[in-house]
């Protein structure tokens, strides 16, 4: 059985269909129509999701007549990166109690430190970053100007996605779709910065 075959198979046996599959995987339908048409093979990092999905070993996936070839980039590493949910009062962003989720990606090419994703909601930072998709963030208290960072104002236990902007000593949070209003940070409207957006990876 090749592998398209075998993602057919487990993929109807769990009752999904090649849209919902490739929304798990963050990925456009047409991706896992090639895998199941043979035209296109699985990275790795697809391939350990999927078995976690299906509840099947990362060998299940390999087409044993010919050998691992039909894999790409199996020697790759991947990593679990968390992502940042709502933010315990007090506590530090880096804990389990703050996250609803997590991203299996390829260890190569992520930057150093620590990381989390959050996921963008809302419109405001558009066309840069779309609404819905997933934005990797590199913890850290500062940011340069101009750059766009994670942070939470006025005690809000979410984190929002805003340009930071240092003008005379203020700072100013800019949205990069116009039709949203920027934030005057001020002691009464205090902002708390959790890191430094690296890229943002659409959903679908």
């Amino acid at each position: 059985m090749s592998v398209g075959q075998k993602i057919r198979t487990l993929r109807k046996n769990k009752q999904l269909t090649q849209v919902e599959l490739a929304k798990i995987l963050n990925l456009a339908p047409t991706a896992v129509s090639a895998w199941e048409r043979n035209a296109n093979k699985p990275m790795m990092d697809k391939i350990v999701m999927m078995s976690e999905l299906f509840e099947v070993p990362v060998t299940h996936f390999f087409d044993l007549k010919d050998g691992l070839s039909n894999i790409i980039e199996v020697s790759q590493r991947t990593v679990r990166i968390p992502v940042l949910g709502e933010i315990a009062c007090g506590d530090p962003i880096l804990v389990e109690a703050n996250y609803e989720d997590y991203r299996t990606v390829l260890e190569e090419n992520l930057p150093a430190g620590d990381l989390v994703y959050l996921q963008a909601k809302g419109d405001s930072m558009h066309p840069t970053i779309p609404n819905g998709s997933m934005v990797l963030i590199r913890i850290q208290e500062e940011v340069e100007n101009g750059e766009i960072a994670a942070v939470t104002f006025n005690l809000n236990a979410y984190a929002t996605l805003k340009r930071v902007k240092k003008q005379n000593g203020i700072i100013i949070l800019m949205p990069d779709n116009p039709s949203h209003e920027p934030i005057v940070v001020t002691r009464e409207n205090p902002v708390r910065i959790i890191g430094k957006a690296i890229r943002s990876e659409q959903t679908l």
